[in-house]
């Protein structure tokens, strides 16, 4: 059975694709806004870990509404959520297994139970998220142990998280997204898979 897993290229769903490849078939999924935007570096993530890779493109309607959101709200978990609960209904219309990398620790992303219900009620699918019961130590230990993973601030690293177009869309529309956004907040991107 296919799983569609959401793939930023990071360590997190990097080990959450390893744990479901060990049962389903996975697809690593990376979610963008622009049609245009291509993204090598998960590209190569995924071929590091040696399973097929989709980009999806959720548009640009959706970019303007998380802008919107998080110039509203003042912070961007908000809009993080709604582009997220977006990128997993998405996947939820193709596959029968839908899993990502929340950590127990996560604040953001992340579906409530409620939404997690009515998502697998009213689709049929089943979301799962291999990483919910693991804390943070743990997960770097493993990704220790498995991955070679780069580290850099939000900006400085290419990934396929959501949150670098939304912080460019927040340019463009003459506001610094920084005041936004928690400062030297450091992303990961898997460059390799260890021999075990």
């Amino acid at each position: 059975m296919k799983a569609g897993v959401l793939f930023s290229g990071g360590k997190d769903s990097a080990l959450a694709a390893l744990m479901l490849a060990r049962d389903y078939s996975v697809v690593l999924n990376t979610c963008v806004f622009d049609p245009d935007r291509d993204i090598p570096a998960v590209r190569a993530a995924a071929a590091a870990l040696s399973l097929p890779f989709e980009r999806r493109v959720l548009g640009r309607d959706l970019l303007e509404k998380a802008v919107d959101l998080l110039l509203s709200c003042g912070y961007p978990n908000d809009a993080i959520d709604m582009v997220h609960r977006a990128a997993v209904e998405t996947l939820a219309r193709e596959y029968a297994v839908v899993g990502d990398g929340t950590r127990r620790e996560d604040r953001v992303p992340r579906l409530e139970r409620s939404e997690v219900q009515h998502l697998e009620m009213t689709t049929g699918c089943s979301y799962v998220r291999p990483l919910l019961g693991y804390g943070k130590s743990e997960i770097e230990r493993l990704a220790d142990r498995l991955l070679v993973v780069r580290y850099g601030e939000a900006g400085s690293i290419e990934n396929g998280d959501y949150e670098e177009e939304i912080r460019r869309a927040t340019r463009v529309r003459g506001i610094d997204p920084a005041p936004f956004f928690p400062p030297r907040h450091l992303q990961s991107l898997v460059v390799g898979r260890k021999d075990t």
